[in-house]
């Protein structure tokens, strides 16, 4: 069969997931993925590393409060209510996150690790964390976020200036052991102070030169009382924003970390952002996040990636609800079905430019999900099919795979020798006469990490070899029709 070569780029505007959190367990990539119909940038997981304190690694709202007493709000406990970094000198990297970091590169994504963490670790302890995260590849690292609150451990026990210091001290730790490991500093706040200011970029300064990247957290709607007070009008613990105020927010963030940085630039990212339910309602909900994506490239020209809290969430701010009966069941809700539009919008879609002519066997480079050589494979389709399958053999049936025909993307793990492609066409049909379609695919790191066999630069590039290509099956009609059968 012919083939190209085919690249791989980056979104005008990147889409990231955020996945598990203190309200919600983690959803596998292979889930997401056949509910979605097609992958993320990033998958954004939520952690905390407090390993000076008594009872860890225990999650902190398992610990018992001093003096008996009882949580009234998220964030009442010892340590942030995160899941518990379980590498580090104390652990190891068998644990979490690792292996959801694992299921994510597999599914051709990239990983943002959040990690709110005890301003006092040592260098050793920080020198630890970047050894565990080499071999991840691309990875975003976002150390002590939302940094300018009040409500997370660190800013309870450490003044702005220690906060601001800890994380250049960070960064520059994870630049000497992982240079490729992009830092994310989260500090975004669209008011100004009585200077004009965002509150505490004096303290931060040095931080917003130093960071690889600049990023904000937004609700245009947040219920921050959950799940101790229902939200409910006349209430204190819950607020609601219009979308072009949030959006010229963003412009007054990215002026004040650029004229920090002496006018360089920097990608300025949304890190998390949902309007919730519990506050608009899901038919609400779904409309002002629809607005807001429709406006955001051209309101907010700065941004260049945002993150959708969450995918499952046991309040009202995923696109599925938890199911209370069963943490693995989740309930779509009307955003679920808005957000697949998003993603195959412009310009949230990821840049793919088909090539020269590719012969067999062929090597395909990982290099990130926005950074890739593939192959596209012209299938021809002489209306829409019944049956539409890809076959595997010999050494490829090992291969890890991320596949898009028709606009729907598919995951082949090592072992699975053919793969259904029949939902590519469930929603986007194809006319009657001949149609020419590409299939595409690329192929992320079997094991989740880079192979330090494969030589320079393996921190960053994973080579595949495809040795031929896939069989397709193509039939337009039923293998026994209702005239055969009687």
């Amino acid at each position: 069969m012919q083939a190209f070569h085919l690249s791989l780029g980056p979104a005008k505007v990147a889409l990231d997931l955020g996945d598990g959190s203190e309200r919600g367990e983690y959803v596998d990539q292979d889930y997401i993925l056949n509910t979605l119909g097609r992958p993320h940038r990033a998958i954004n997981l939520m952690y905390c590393y407090y390993p000076l304190d008594e009872g860890w690694p225990v999650r902190a709202s398992e610990l018992p409060l001093p003096d008996g007493k009882e949580a009234g709000f998220a964030w009442d406990y010892a340590y942030d209510d995160y899941f518990p970094y379980q590498g580090g000198l104390e652990g190891n990297t068998e644990g979490e996150p690792f292996r959801q970091m694992r299921d994510v590169r597999r599914h051709g994504q990239d990983v943002i690790l959040t990690l709110t963490c005890d301003c006092a670790v040592s260098d050793e302890q920080i020198v630890k964390i970047a050894e565990d995260l080499r071999p991840f590849g691309r990875l975003m690292l976002r150390v002590n976020h939302e940094a300018t609150g009040n409500w997370f451990a660190f800013n309870k026990r450490y003044t702005y200036q220690e906060v601001a210091d800890f994380f250049v001290r960070f960064h520059n730790i994870v630049k000497k052991h992982a240079p490729h490991i992009r830092t994310v500093l989260c500090i975004g706040d669209d008011k100004p102070d009585q200077n004009g200011k965002m509150h505490y970029e004096d303290e931060f300064a040095e931080a917003i030169a130093a960071t690889d990247m600049w990023s904000t957290d937004t609700y245009v709607a947040l219920h921050w009382g959950w799940p101790f007070d229902i939200a409910e009008p006349g209430g204190n613990s819950h607020k609601r924003t219009g979308n072009s105020e949030t959006l010229r927010g963003f412009n007054f963030e990215y002026e004040r970390f650029m004229a920090r940085s002496d006018g360089k630039t920097r990608p300025f990212v949304v890190s998390e952002f949902n309007a919730d339910g519990d506050v608009t309602g899901p038919y609400e909900q779904a409309e002002q996040l629809k607005d807001f994506y429709l406006r955001l490239p051209k309101e907010a020209p700065c941004i260049t990636g945002i993150t959708f809290y969450q995918f499952r969430d046991r309040g009202r701010l995923g696109l599925e609800i938890e199911d209370p009966n069963n943490p693995g069941v989740g309930a779509a809700q009307p955003a679920l079905a808005m957000y697949r539009e998003v993603l195959n919008m412009e310009p949230y879609l990821p840049m793919m430019e088909q090539g020269a002519e590719a012969a067999f066997p062929a090597r395909l480079r990982w290099g990130g999900s926005e950074d890739a050589d593939g192959l596209a494979i012209p299938l021809t389709f002489d209306k829409d099919p019944v049956f539409c399958e890809m076959l595997f053999e010999g050494e490829d049936i090992g291969l890890n795979l991320m596949m898009e025909l028709n606009g729907r993307w598919f995951y082949k793990k090592p072992g699975v020798k053919h793969i259904d492609l029949m939902p590519a066409f469930f929603q986007s049909k194809l006319p009657a006469s001949p149609s020419i379609l590409p299939l595409r695919l690329f192929a992320p790191p079997p094991e989740g990490v880079n192979d330090p066999a494969q030589g320079d630069g393996w921190e960053v590039d994973y080579f595949t070899t495809i040795q031929s290509a896939p069989q397709p099956r193509i039939r337009y009609a039923p293998a026994t029709s209702i005239a055969q059968s009687g």
